[in-house]
Parts: C-alpha cells; sequence; structure tokens
C-alpha cells in the first residue's frame, strides 16, 4: 500500500473508521489522502439553509488539523448535502469519486460499509464501488470497508453485517485517532457515546481481542485484485 485514499461521507468519518490504520501507513511511507463526500453539520437545523457557511470553513479547519494528527496528505471537500445524499443522483456522486480515483490513482481504497444505519455512508460505499470497478486501465487493488462507530453497529437491517476480515493492528497509532477527533469541536463527545475516546480505545481493545494484539483496527475487504 503505497498509494491510499480514504473516500469517506462526513468529516470525522476519516478518522473514527480508519484514523490509527491511517497513522500506521503514513508512518510506513505511504501517501495517505481523504476525500470527504457531505459538508456536514446542515442536516442538524430544519432546513440545509440554517447552517452558517463560517460554521462549515470552521468544520474545514477542524478536519484540516484532524488530518494532520492522523497523517494525511491531503484532504478535499466536495459538498454533497449531510445526511441527504440520497437526494442527490447518484451519478453525481460517482463521477466526484471517479475525478479523485483518476487524478490520485490509488492501489487501495477505504470507505464505508454498505450496511451502516446512515444513508450517506451506503451511498458512499455505492460511489466508490462503481467508481472503482476494474474496466480498461484501472488502478485499485484492493477495497476495505471500515467500521464508523455510531452507525455500523447501530445498523437493524441484519442481512447486511458488518463482518470484518482484515485487521490491522495499531496499537502504536490509535492514539493519533484520538488526538484527531479532539480536533472537531463540533463532532467530539462524552463517553458512554460510541464516538467518545474511551469507546474508541474500547473498540480497538477489542478488535485487537479478536486477533491477538493490543489495539486494531477491523475492516471487510469487498474486493483484491492480484496481478
Amino acid at each position: 500500500m503505497k498509494n491510499v485514499l480514504v473516500v469517506a461521507a462526513h468529516p470525522d468519518d476519516e478518522l473514527l473508521g480508519v484514523g490509527g490504520t491511517v497513522r500506521r501507513l503514513a508512518d510506513e511511507g505511504a501517501c495517505v489522502r481523504a476525500v470527504i463526500l457531505a459538508e456536514g453539520l446542515t442536516s442538524r437545523g430544519d432546513r440545509r439553509e440554517d447552517t452558517e457557511q463560517s460554521e462549515l470553513e470552521e468544520l474545514k479547519k477542524d478536519a484540516r488539523a484532524a488530518a494532520r494528527e492522523a497523517g494525511y496528505t491531503d484532504i478535499e471537500f466536495c459538498g454533497f448535502p449531510d445526511n441527504r445524499m440520497d437526494e442527490a443522483d447518484l451519478l453525481d456522486i460517482v463521477k466526484a469519486v471517479s475525478g479523485f480515483v483518476e487524478k490520485y490513482r490509488p492501489d487501495t481504497v477505504f470507505t464505508h460499509h454498505h450496511g451502516d444505519l446512515n444513508i450517506d455512508h451506503q451511498r458512499t460505499c455505492e460511489a466508490v464501488l462503481t467508481a472503482c470497478r476494474p474496466v480498461g486501465d484501472y488502478c485499485v487493488e484492493r477495497i476495505y470497508a471500515f467500521e464508523t462507530p455510531s452507525s455500523t453497529e447501530w445498523n437493524y437491517r441484519y442481512n447486511e453485517p458488518f463482518c470484518p476480515n482484515v485487521f490491522f493492528d495499531v496499537t502504536d497509532t490509535l492514539e493519533a485517532k484520538i488526538r484527531g477527533m479532539a480536533c472537531y469541536r463540533t463532532e467530539s463527545t462524552l463517553y458512554p457515546h460510541p464516538r467518545s475516546p474511551e469507546a474508541l480505545r474500547a473498540l480497538g481493545r477489542y478488535r485487537g481481542s479478536n486477533v491477538g494484539v493490543e489495539m486494531a483496527e477491523a475492516f471487510q475487504l469487498l474486493r483484491e485484485v492480484i496481478k
């Protein structure tokens, strides 16, 4: 994994699902970039327009600070409507993702699990799989789905569970995720919320115990092409 792209729905998902792994890969010399599809925040009011543009700019500033903690080379924003991505044409989302795939030509892509409760996560996964389909001069060799605390485990569609089959040892790097989350002034939470520092460490310990290490992040391999 030398050229990695993380495609996430919202600011903070790029940490919650893969923050410790990103820090590890970056420390090992990989170039890791993040793409955030939805704007964040605008679903919290009655109308999308209720959120001030200055608030969205502050959120982007927080995301950039968090990205530095996690080891991202770059982070980009697409501005799709928060928690309303089902209102956007899937083709438009696919084209946005395709543009970044063509621009950066990643060998590895991380994205959301399709069974998540959040509709934006589902649409993001669909768009990634479409944009990364193996036709022509394709570059993506592997696609991983990550779990997103406060969405993956709240899924009610039990016919599509998150079944991890790849684990990254993040014993030395999980705290980068915690530090990154602390950069988000509007997304940080207190225990027992799943996004709290205590809960994130507990999940890391649980996933580590699945495979005999102290701390781990878990993924579901969606596709791998071995050439």
